[in-house]
C-alpha cells in the first residue's frame, strides 16, 4: 500500500519505536492521521522491545495543522484532544522530531509529547486566532506550563510563529540539531529511555512576576483586536491554567473553543482563509499557458512607493534596476532602502547578512538604456496619465520584446497606457499598496489586450514576492480605490449633514475598521485624493461631492504633513479641530444642506452600505471575477475587519439589522 492509504506507520529501530506521519503536502491532522497515531502509540506501548517513542514526519514539515478539507464539517473521531491525551499518557517517553512549520494542532501534538527535538530554523505557532478560534486540544494549558504565562499569551493571542531557538530559551524545546533530525531524535531516545519523565500537564507553572498580567493583556487585546472573541477567550483559558486543575481547565478550553468555532466571527474568518486561496485562480485563463520566467526587474521612480516595490523583489531574491532620472533623487531613494533594511535588522526581522544580500540586488540608474535586458518593468511615477504614457512609450523602445511592462497606477486607465506601446498584450497594472514592502495586497489589472501569459506571469510573481495577488479589470480606481471613493464620498456627505470627522472615525473604528476614513485621509494626504479625482474623466459633478475634503485642500490643510487636515496635529498627536467643523458648516449652508445629529449606527450603515453597493456594481460589470476577490482586497488593503469577512460576505451573511449595527 502507498503512504497515502496508510498515513501513519510504526517501525522499531533497536529499542526506539519510530512513528512516521506521511500525509502530504503538510502532514495535516486528518481523521486517518489521528486514528493512525492512536493505533501506533498503543502498539508501541505494547511492544516490549520498544523503550522510547519518536514521532516524526516525512516531507518538508512536521504537522502544519488541521486538515482544511474537514473545516465546517462534523468532527470525526478520534478527536484531537483524545489523541493528544493518549500520547501524553504513554508509559514510554515520547519525543517529537520537529522540522519545517509546526502549527496549530501540530504544535499541540508536539506539546503533548514528553520531549521535543527540533531542526534549526523550525518555526512553531498556534495561529488559531487568525481563524477566530483558540487552540482546542490543550495548547492553552500545556504551552504556559513549558514557557510561562507571558510567552504563552504572546504566542497564542498573536497567532504568529516563533523560532525554535526562542522556544529553547524558554525550555519549551529540549534540543536543536543542524542536520540528521530523525537520527538525532533516536539518539536522544536512547539517552533518556531509562530516565523518569514528567508529562506536560503535571508540570508546575513558572512563577508569574506580574499579578495584573491578565487584566493588562485583556486591555491590550481590546484595543489591538477590537470586538474579537477569540483573543479574549484565549486569555481566559491561560488564566484558567493558573487557577484550576489541568482537567478542569482543559474542559473549559474545549467549551470556549466550541464557542469560538460556532461564532459568526470564526465563520467569517474561515471564509477569508479560503477566499485568499481562491483568488489565485483566474478562471478565464487557458489551461495550457505557462508563466514567463522573471529573473530581472526594473522599477521606474525612486520615491516612497518605488523604493518599497524594489524591496519586494530584492527580498524575494530577484535583481532590481531602480531608475530615477535625477541623480540626487535616485541617491535619496537608495538611502531610504538602506535605512529600511537597517530598521529590519534592528527589529530582528532579518539578519545583517540578508540585508547586505538584498541591497546588493538593487542597482540604481538614470538611463533607460540600462533596462534593455530586464524581464519586467514596474512604473511607479507621478499619477498623471500623460506622464505615464510617455514613460511607457520610452520603455517600449528600449526594453526587449518579451519584457512585460506594468504600471503601479492606483486609478488610471491601463488601456490608455497600453496603447502608448506596440506591445499592449505585454502591458498590465500591478497596483501595490503602501507601504509596498509590508502590505500583502497586489491588484493585478488586466487590460483589454493583456495576454493570458502576461496575466498569469504577474499573478505567479505576486505569490513569489509574498503578495496576495487579485486579478481585476479596468475601471477608474479598479476595485479597491473605486469602492474607497464611494466610501469617502459617503463619509464626506455625512460631514455636510452634521457629523464631525471624529464622530465618523470613532463610529467606524467601533464597527471594526482599522482606522476611520478621515484619519486615513490625513495620514495619506488629502491632496492625493483631490488630484486623483481631477484625473477621473467621469467623476461625479454634484456640488457636494467630496466638498469638505476639497475645501480643506483649498485652505492648504493637507493632513499630517501640513500639521492640519480633518484634524490638527500638535507634537504629532491628533486633535479635533473646531475650525474644520466651522468650515464644513459654512459649505453645507452654501449648499442648502441642513445640519442634524447623526447616530453612530447610521454612520456605520451608510458607509458600509456604500461599499456593498459599489461592490455589486463592480461584480455586475465584470471588473471583479467573484465576490471573494472584492472581500480579499478589502481585508488586506483597507483594514476591513477580518471577523466580518469582507463587505460582500457581510452583505450576504449578516447585513444590517438591530443586532448588527454597532
Amino acid at each position: 500500500m502507498t503512504s497515502q492509504l496508510i498515513p501513519v506507520t510504526l517501525a522499531v529501530e533497536g529499542s526506539i519505536a519510530v512513528i512516521q506521519i506521511d500525509n502530504p503536502p503538510v502532514n495535516a491532522l486528518s481523521q486517518a492521521v489521528r486514528q493512525g497515531l492512536v493505533e501506533c502509540i498503543t502498539a508501541a506501548n505494547a511492544d516490549s522491545s520498544a523503550e522510547a517513542i519518536v514521532i516524526a514526519c516525512s516531507g518538508k514539515t512536521f504537522v502544519a495543522g488541521a486538515d482544511i478539507s474537514e473545516f465546517g464539517k462534523p468532527p470525526l473521531e478520534p478527536h484531537l484532544p483524545d489523541v493528544l491525551n493518549a500520547i501524553e499518557r504513554s508509559a514510554k517517553p515520547v519525543i517529537a522530531a520537529l522540522h519545517g512549520t509546526v502549527l496549530g494542532g501540530g504544535f499541540e501534538l508536539a506539546l503533548s509529547c514528553h520531549y521535543r527535538i527540533a531542526l534549526s530554523g523550525t518555526k512553531c505557532g498556534l495561529p488559531e486566532v487568525t481563524l477566530g478560534l483558540i487552540p482546542g486540544a490543550g495548547g492553552t494549558q500545556r504551552l504556559p506550563r513549558l514557557c510561562g504565562v507571558e510567552k504563552a499569551l504572546e504566542i497564542i493571542t498573536s497567532g504568529k510563529p516563533v523560532a525554535v531557538e526562542t522556544l529553547l530559551e524558554f525550555a519549551a524545546v529540549d534540543g536543536i540539531v543542524e542536520q540528521n533530525l530523525l537520527e538525532r531524535a533516536i539518539q536522544f531516545g536512547h539517552q533518556i529511555k531509562d530516565k523518569p519523565f514528567m508529562v506536560t500537564s503535571q508540570r508546575p507553572l513558572p512563577a508569574m512576576t506580574d499579578p495584573k498580567i491578565f487584566a493588562r493583556w485583556r486591555n491590550k487585546l481590546a484595543r489591538r483586536a477590537r470586538g474579537q472573541l477569540a483573543p479574549q477567550n484565549a486569555i481566559q483559558c491561560i488564566e484558567n491554567a493558573t487557577v484550576e486543575p489541568f482537567v478542569a481547565a482543559l474542559k473549559r478550553e474545549r467549551e470556549l473553543f466550541i464557542e469560538c468555532r460556532n461564532s459568526p466571527q470564526s465563520a467569517a474568518m474561515r471564509y477569508a482563509f479560503f477566499a485568499e486561496r481562491q483568488v489565485a485562480k483566474v478562471g478565464s485563463l487557458k489551461a495550457d499557458i505557462k508563466p514567463l520566467p522573471i529573473e530581472k526587474v526594473a522599477v521606474i521612480g525612486a520615491g516612497t512607493m518605488g523604493c518599497g516595490i524594489a524591496m519586494c523583489f530584492a527580498s524575494a531574491g530577484i535583481e532590481v534596476r531602480l531608475l530615477e532620472l535625477n541623480a540626487e533623487n535616485l541617491q535619496r531613494g537608495l538611502d531610504l532602502i538602506a535605512d529600511r533594511y537597517a530598521q529590519a535588522v534592528a527589529t530582528n526581522r532579518i539578519d545583517a547578512a540578508t540585508r547586505e544580500q538584498c541591497l546588493a540586488r538593487i542597482q540604481g540608474t538614470c538611463l533607460y538604456q540600462d533596462l534593455s535586458e530586464v524581464d519586467l518593468v514596474i512604473e511607479a511615477a507621478f499619477e498623471n496619465l500623460q506622464v505615464k504614457k510617455e514613460i511607457f512609450a520610452e520603455l517600449d523602445r528600449v526594453c526587449k520584446p518579451s519584457a512585460i511592462l506594468a504600471s503601479n497606477t492606483s486609478y488610471l486607465d491601463i488601456n490608455a497606457i497600453a496603447n502608448a506601446t506596440i506591445r499592449p498584450e505585454k502591458v498590465l497594472g500591478m497596483h501595490f499598496f503602501s507601504p509596498a514592502h509590508i502590505m500583502k495586497l497586489l491588484e493585478v489589472v488586466r487590460a483589454d489586450k493583456t495576454a493570458d501569459q502576461t496575466l498569469l506571469t504577474a499573478m505567479r510573481l505576486g505569490k513569489k514576492i509574498g503578495k496576495i495577488a487579485v486579478a481585476v479589470g479596468v475601471c477608474y480606481g479598479f476595485v479597491g480605490n473605486r469602492m474607497y471613493s464611494a466610501y469617502g464620498a459617503a463619509a464626506n456627505q455625512l460631514l455636510l449633514e452634521g457629523a464631525t470627522p471624529e464622530q465618523v472615525d470613532k463610529a467606524m473604528e467601533a464597527w471594526g475598521m482599522a482606522m476611520g476614513p478621515f484619519a486615513v485621509a490625513d495620514l495619506s494626504g488629502i491632496d492625493i485624493g483631490y488630484k486623483a479625482r481631477r484625473e477621473n474623466p467621469s467623476r461625479a459633478l454634484g456640488p457636494g461631492f467630496f466638498r469638505p475634503a476639497d475645501t480643506l485642500v483649498e485652505h492648504n490643510r493637507l493632513g499630517q504633513k501640513t500639521g492640519a487636515g480633518f484634524y490638527r496635529y500638535v507634537d504629532g498627536k491628533r486633535q479635533s479641530d473646531p475650525d474644520v467643523v466651522e468650515l464644513i458648516i459654512q459649505e453645507a449652508q452654501g449648499l442648502g444642506i441642513p445640519q442634524r445629529k447623526i447616530r453612530a449606527t447610521e454612520i456605520q450603515r451608510r458607509l458600509v452600505s456604500s461599499l456593498i453597493n459599489e461592490g455589486k456594481k463592480i461584480l455586475a460589470a465584470g471588473i471583479a471575477q467573484r465576490a471573494a476577490d472584492i472581500d480579499v482586497i478589502w481585508l488586506n488593503g483597507y483594514g476591513f475587519p477580518r471577523y466580518r469577512g469582507g463587505p460582500m460576505y457581510f452583505a450576504d451573511k449578516v447585513g444590517f439589522d438591530s443586532d448588527h449595527e454597532t
